[in-house]
């Protein structure tokens, strides 16, 4: 009698065991389903690939005063500040005041998010991700993606599933570009020079248009930011932009003044 009551004790103890290792069998494949294939990339589609990653390779670091105009939920924002940027995941802006210190200093460094209100005196700082940048800068991107996007360059989508050059529209030839996550790209280029144009990004959290702006020899003078389904419009606008010049490491580092509130970004 004992026997018979450890045997179907067991049998019941083992019935969810067996019931998880089919869920998981299922999560698996399904996953496996989802991933868009490995396609046979063309030849004039690795040229595109291989202009993007040379000009992205060029770039090392970027200073510009920068005139923003941000638009979300029917809020909208202005302001004017220094930017710094340095490759491959390194940003630093602060919000200019008419007089006396920056109103605010955000910083991204070495995976950590850091932002600095004058007025509230108040610190925000986090992991830096793209749920903690678009929680400040309203961009959900990961720090190489905002370094690339900010400088108008762009490596290429990591896990690469299929590449193609589309014809040319009203902006120029295109490259249409799947990540493994079936995340979907569209870069507008130059395929002489690489020189992005625009980019849209799609079939993500993020879903935007970024027409950049360049004066007659190619040289960046902003870009306009199209997320209507994240409710985010704007316009970014550079002046006095010099790219290659040493920029200190340390001028990414935030030191948070003595006395100042310090949370986490949540």
């Amino acid at each position: 009698m004992t026997s018979r009551i450890a045997s179907a004790g067991s049998r019941v103890a083992r019935r969810p065991l067996s019931s998880l290792l089919l869920c998981l069998q299922v999560a698996l494949l399904a996953a496996c389903a989802t991933a868009p294939p490995r396609e046979p990339i063309s030849d004039d589609a690795r040229r595109a690939l291989a202009l993007l990653a040379e000009r992205y390779a060029e770039f090392t670091t970027m200073r510009a005063l920068a005139d923003v105009s941000l638009t979300r939920g029917g809020e909208r924002q202005r302001l004017q500040g220094v930017l710094l940027i340095r490759a491959p995941s390194s940003v630093r802006l602060e919000a200019l005041s008419p007089f006396g210190p920056p109103l605010m200093v955000v910083t991204v460094r070495e995976g950590q998010i850091t932002a600095y209100n004058a007025l509230k005196n108040e610190a925000h700082v986090g992991s830096a991700d793209s749920e903690t940048i678009s929680k400040v800068l309203r961009l959900p991107l990961e720090p190489d993606d905002l370094v690339s996007m900010l400088a108008g360059r762009f490596a290429g989508p990591r896990d690469l599933r299929s590449a193609e050059v589309l014809a040319p529209d009203a902006t120029g030839p295109s490259l249409d570009l799947v990540d493994g996550s079936g995340g979907r790209q569209r870069v507008w280029l130059d395929l002489g020079t690489g020189l992005i144009q625009q980019r849209q990004i799609y079939g993500s959290q993020f879903n935007a248009l970024i027409k950049y702006r360049r004066d007659g020899a190619g040289t960046l003078a902003g870009f306009d930011l199209d997320a209507a389904m994240s409710y985010v419009t704007g316009s970014v606008t550079y002046r006095n932009l010099v790219e290659g010049e040493e920029i200190d490491e340390e001028r990414f580092t935030l030191a948070i003044p003595k006395g100042a509130k310090t949370l986490p970004i949540r």
